[in-house]
């Protein structure tokens, strides 16, 4: 697994994504799959991220020192990758409180999700077989397009975007 930490290019609000690989990462945002949780824009990017290392005495790091030398560098070589270290300035630190809340909601979105049956890219033919009575009534949960999603919602299928990222199951080690 590869945690991103992500960065909506309208409000700039950082929030972080797990994914198989790059390429998954890459394919989810060409899909238009990945969603900022805090405004809904889908223009997102991968913000610059310092390294997760454990502070002595568990003190709370500051790392816009690192952020701003990190967009440095970067800004000698890629110009989109300076433009989102200069939006992760802007961005506070995220709480305690934001943290146990987007706990919370990771643990509520895995209870329900193991009463869920996996369906990865099957979801919209299968959505529709249960909508219409050509398949048992189950749960499910899986991949689809921006678009699929939204023929679905037109044709009276209920169906809801997950809040976080969800691992394929044979992408799990």
């Amino acid at each position: 697994m590869i945690v991103f930490d992500l960065v909506c290019r309208s409000g700039g609000h950082v929030f972080e994504g797990w994914f198989a690989s790059s390429e998954v990462f890459a394919e989810q945002k060409q899909t238009g799959l990945l969603c900022c949780p805090t405004c809904g824009d889908h223009d997102i990017q991968k913000a610059v991220m310092a390294p997760n290392v454990g502070a002595k005495g568990n003190q709370v790091h500051q790392v816009r020192e690192m952020v701003a030398s990190a967009s440095a560098a970067e800004s000698q070589t890629e110009a989109p990758a300076a433009e989102e270290a200069v939006a992760m300035q802007n961005v506070p630190e995220i709480s305690q409180k934001m943290q146990d809340m987007i706990s919370a909601l990771a643990k509520a979105q895995s209870q329900m999700l193991e009463k869920s049956t996996w369906v990865g890219s099957d979801f919209a033919r299968r959505a529709r077989d249960i909508h219409y009575g050509e398949a048992e009534q189950e749960l499910i949960h899986g991949e689809t397009s921006e678009e699929e999603a939204q023929d679905l919602i037109d044709e009276g299928i209920s169906v809801a975007p997950l809040p976080l990222p969800v691992v394929p199951p044979e992408a799990k080690n």
